[in-house]
């Protein structure tokens, strides 16, 4: 039977009903069916990229919780999430919250609206802020707040009053909660639908077993892989670009799997950034800070860590990160699998060695073991989302002061992200001294030729890179190592929407 034949309608919860979209274009925004067919005006458009925030809704989706099915509604931006995404989902605005949850209440009494513009973004944040906690019984800290309102601008300036009723909404009565039953109730009924296959234009396929998207992967080599869309919905925002025929993973269950065993780590396709980087903070702590300046909460919800790596920027925040922990693909073409090391994956600006019809299953990780040492650093003209400018991952193993191994990865210095070659071998076998950091910074000479653009000049670049180097000597250094207060000026920061 043709897809075409099991074509049917996108279905999700929306306003206490069950909502069916069957004749709108796959590549529509959430934000645009809001605007434009919903009447749900209250959600706004600003930069219509994902940055601003203005637009930011909450998406809830089935799990499973300690006492049975719940739903898990997180933060999204409705400006770059094409609406079949929200297929067996349920969408929730600030039109729900109906002017009675803490967070609006909380901002009317902190005077945090002023032209009131990116009010609703705020409050959608603020009131998913406040029902985690809630939920948890925790209370966030002011950093936390922030880190949570990291994706929602103020261009009024009023952050001071916005964190205020961040803190000021725990104060006040929950907001009741009566809808809650027939959202779940709904959730569990359009899980029996069966995948969607949805037939207008060149169409969009959402498959829920590996083996459905491998086969369709395998039959529709010209089909484009959707994961989070936080990359390729601004091709047709920004350059209104045709997409085609479009495969999701985010409904696949076998992509959505973490998994430590055998010494390694297995990181699913389908896994969330957000998700994808507390596992890494578990296993690495060192990662924790650049994980909360990659992109914002909302953009960490929906991106993939996965998609991040198949994109390949050459200023991607994972990849140096991922190729100095020696990081492996699993990649998949109909039945078969293969591992490449992330080290061999990229063959030029924006092209990889995948092949067609194959697709990235997982990332594998090896766990870090005794005398390794690893340093992630970015570089900013914003400190919190904000594209890098530089980005490196720095990875030593040593047995006693003497350096064993070594992989120095950098972004923002050539046309993908690659390994410092030259570098890694000054320090190889040499004791981990002031005399090899200097060998290891003269090496990047060799090893990079880096240009010029809008986010730095090479220059900045170069000297920036080798300054990396000693920022990571002096942390690990075997004589007088430096604390982490004296390299930051803010306290370590904990984590947002954990």
């Amino acid at each position: 039977m043709s897809q075409d034949a099991l074509s049917r309608p996108i279905r999700f919860f929306h306003r206490g009903q069950v909502v069916q979209v069957s004749a709108l274009a796959p590549t529509t925004t959430v934000l645009s069916w809001l605007r434009e067919h919903a009447g749900c005006v209250g959600t706004k458009e600003g930069c219509n990229e994902g940055d601003c925030g203005a637009c930011t809704v909450q998406v809830g989706s089935l799990v499973d919780g300690p006492a049975g099915p719940v739903i898990d509604y997180q933060p999204l931006n409705s400006c770059i999430q094409f609406l079949p995404t929200l297929d067996g989902k349920a969408l929730r605005t600030v039109e729900d919250l109906g002017g009675q949850h803490p967070a609006q209440r909380a901002m009317l009494e902190c005077h945090g609206s002023q032209c009131g513009f990116c009010t609703p973004g705020f409050v959608m944040s603020l009131a998913a802020c406040h029902d985690r906690h809630r939920l948890a019984g925790t209370l966030p800290t002011r950093q936390a707040l922030a880190d949570d309102l990291s994706g929602n601008l103020c261009r009024c300036t009023g952050y001071r009053s916005i964190l205020d009723a961040g803190q000021r909404m725990f104060e006040l009565a929950p907001a009741a909660t009566e809808g809650d039953a027939a959202t779940l109730a709904a959730l569990q009924a359009l899980a029996n639908d069966p995948p969607l296959h949805y037939a207008v234009a060149a169409g969009f396929h959402a498959p829920q077993r590996m083996d459905a998207l491998a086969k369709l992967c395998a039959e529709r080599p010209q089909a484009r892989l959707l994961a989070g869309g936080t990359d390729i919905a601004l091709w047709v925002n920004k350059q209104f670009r045709d997409l085609g025929e479009l495969v999701y993973l985010g409904r696949v269950e076998g992509l959505r799997s973490i998994t430590a065993a055998d010494g390694e780590l297995h990181i699913g396709a389908g896994v969330s950034l957000h998700r994808a980087w507390a596992a890494l903070a578990l296993h690495w702590p060192q990662t924790l800070e650049m994980g909360l300046r990659f992109a914002s909460l909302p953009i960490r919800h929906a991106g993939t860590l996965a998609g991040n790596i198949a994109n390949g920027s050459p200023i991607g925040d994972a990849a140096p990160l991922l190729m100095a922990l020696g990081a492996r693909l699993l990649l998949r073409h109909g039945g078969s699998q293969r591992q490449l090391a992330l080290d061999d994956f990229y063959l030029g600006y924006m092209h990889n060695q995948l092949l067609p019809g194959e697709f990235v299953e997982a990332l594998c990780l090896p766990l870090p073991k005794a005398g390794q040492v690893l340093r992630a650093y970015k570089l900013s003209k914003r400190y919190d989302s904000d594209i890098s400018g530089l980005a490196c991952g720095l990875w030593l193993e040593r047995d006693g002061g003497r350096v064993v191994d070594a992989r120095f990865a950098f972004g923002g210095m050539a046309a993908t992200v690659c390994r410092a070659r030259q570098a890694e071998a000054a320090v190889r076998g040499q004791p981990w001294t002031e005399p090899t950091l200097a060998a290891a910074m003269a090496a990047l000479a060799q090893d990079f030729r880096p240009l010029s653009d809008l986010r730095a000049s090479a220059a900045y670049r170069a000297q920036a890179a080798a300054n990396l180097l000693r920022r990571c000597w002096l942390e690990t250094r075997d004589a007088q190592p430096l604390p982490a207060s004296a390299t930051r000026i803010w306290p370590q920061r904990s984590g947002a929407g954990a």
